[in-house]
């Protein structure tokens, strides 16, 4: 059960005035500001260490999904805090526009010593929603200066998330996700099935499909003409997708399509990056496969300053030389901040030396088991599957028939105030999002996995359904 961290100096009319005054004044990202104010749903959170958060009237909860799949180094690194201030006093801010920061250098240059082979550049943006738009720009530009101007349209998956602004959202085709109020979107956005081997939109089984999957999309190039389309951007594992990792056959068709059309090939690694899946990046699981661009964020600064990155093979860099018509167009005010940067090569170092990544994939298959081992105790919960520290658990009224949860049953509000009260906050409702820092070790997994079964079995018991 959840135990308080400590006195958080704060009495009850102040933790009330917070509440009051940002029910107010802040706008939460995505929620109904109606649903915040009812039933203590309006959570301040004052403080965290390790993988836990605290709020403001002192209740301990386990990140249950490491803010949004950032919080890779833990909660309350005094150390990362230290970095930013060092790197304020010394410089806060350089024009990016300009010149360079040694931050940026030195963080540019370890990543490409972690980054596949041919990865060389970083180009630095401020989120992941800035990576995506930009990749997808960069792509346009870069066949655009060798003369293939008709090269616009970009390959996107049903399932996938990329982003909220314009160009991402027009790739972005996340499940629920509604695009609807912001139509129409870019122009030569096309999207094609993605990736689901239990529950194939194809009705195929692997591996005698031989990764039909992938080899269609290739229908999709031709129907279109191969020489209209930039890009095929894909989640080397997609969390929205619900934590499918692709058989390995399915990255190498991708590069191989990519290459016989002359088409650029985007892993978005926001989520699976720094070790989330227990590799460095997502598309490691996939080596020899190497992409052109890579997208990065969240887990680069553990969400100690707001920091991404476009990361690009020398291929495409060269494509952007001689002169200034092929120069990239396009550039951020606050990319490349000299503190973030700073930040990002701490956290990664830390990241380097604690050996989180391989925590990731040493306690993420006991997380994996431990998961299993609860699907097996309650009778709601259909599926549970994942890799390194990104999981998904799922639930239907009744898993024999396919029965999914009923309107009335209430699991979108349900669902999370149940996990808050076992300790454990995350996105939860049909589907439940697990994925802790990279921190935890395997008692804290137990700690996880015992709130989930706890509320897993209040919501059984709550519904007539254990």
């Amino acid at each position: 059960m959840k135990q308080p961290l400590g006195d958080t100096g704060l009495g009850a009319t102040e933790v009330q005035d917070y509440i009051d005054r940002g029910l107010r004044h802040l706008w939460i990202h995505t929620q109904q500001q109606d649903d915040l104010a009812r039933d203590d749903q309006f959570l301040v959170i004052e403080s965290g260490e390790g993988i836990y958060l605290r709020d403001t009237q002192g209740r301990r909860y386990i990140d249950g999904m490491s803010g949004l799949w950032v919080v890779a180094a833990g909660h309350g690194r005094t150390e990362l805090a230290e970095v930013v201030r060092r790197q304020t006093e010394q410089l806060a801010y350089a024009n990016p526009f300009a010149y360079a920061s040694a931050p940026a250098v030195d963080l540019a240059t370890k990543l490409a010593d972690i980054a596949p082979p041919s990865i060389s550049k970083a180009f630095f943006v401020n989120s992941g929603s800035d990576a995506v738009e930009t990749a997808i720009r960069m792509a346009k530009q870069w066949h655009y200066n060798r003369g293939d101007a008709k090269r616009f349209k970009v390959i996107s998956r049903f399932g996938s998330y990329h982003g909220m602004t314009q160009g991402a959202l027009s790739v972005n085709m996340a499940n629920g996700l509604n695009r609807a109020p912001f139509e129409p979107l870019m122009p030569g956005s096309l999207h094609v099935p993605n990736v689901m081997c239990d529950r194939c939109p194809y009705e195929k089984t692997y591996p005698e499909c031989d990764v039909f999957c992938a080899r269609t999309i290739e229908d999709t190039i031709k129907a279109e003409q191969p020489e209209t389309i930039a890009a095929i951007i894909a989640e080397p594992i997609s969390t929205s997708n619900g934590c499918y990792a692709p058989p390995p056959e399915y990255w190498q068709t991708l590069r191989e399509i990519c290459d016989r059309h002359g088409i650029l090939l985007i892993a978005d690694e926001v989520i699976d990056a720094f070790g989330r899946t227990g590799r460095w990046f997502g598309i490691d699981h996939y080596a020899p496969v190497e992409p052109d661009f890579m997208t990065v964020a969240k887990g680069l600064t553990s969400g100690y300053a707001p920091l991404a990155a476009v990361l690009t093979s020398e291929r495409v860099a060269d494509g952007f030389r001689g002169g200034p018509k092929e120069a990239f167009v396009g550039g951020i005010t606050f990319g490349a901040h000299p503190v973030a940067c700073a930040v990002a090569l701490a956290n990664v170092e830390i990241i380097e030396r604690e050996r989180l990544v391989e925590n990731a994939e040493r306690t993420g298959a006991y997380l994996g088991a431990q998961l299993k081992e609860l699907q097996s105790r309650h009778r709601v919960v259909s599926d549970t599957r994942g890799i390194g520290l990104m999981h998904t658990l799922e639930m239907k009224r009744d898993p024999e028939t396919g029965e999914e949860f009923r309107p009335e049953d209430g699991l979108r509000e349900r669902m999370p105030v149940l996990l808050r009260e076992q300790g454990i906050l995350s996105r939860a409702a049909a589907s439940i999002a697990i994925a802790p820092p990279l921190v935890i070790n395997r008692e804290e997994i137990d700690e996880l996995v015992d709130g989930l079964d706890r509320a897993i079995g209040t919501l059984e018991s709550d519904l007539g359904l254990a």
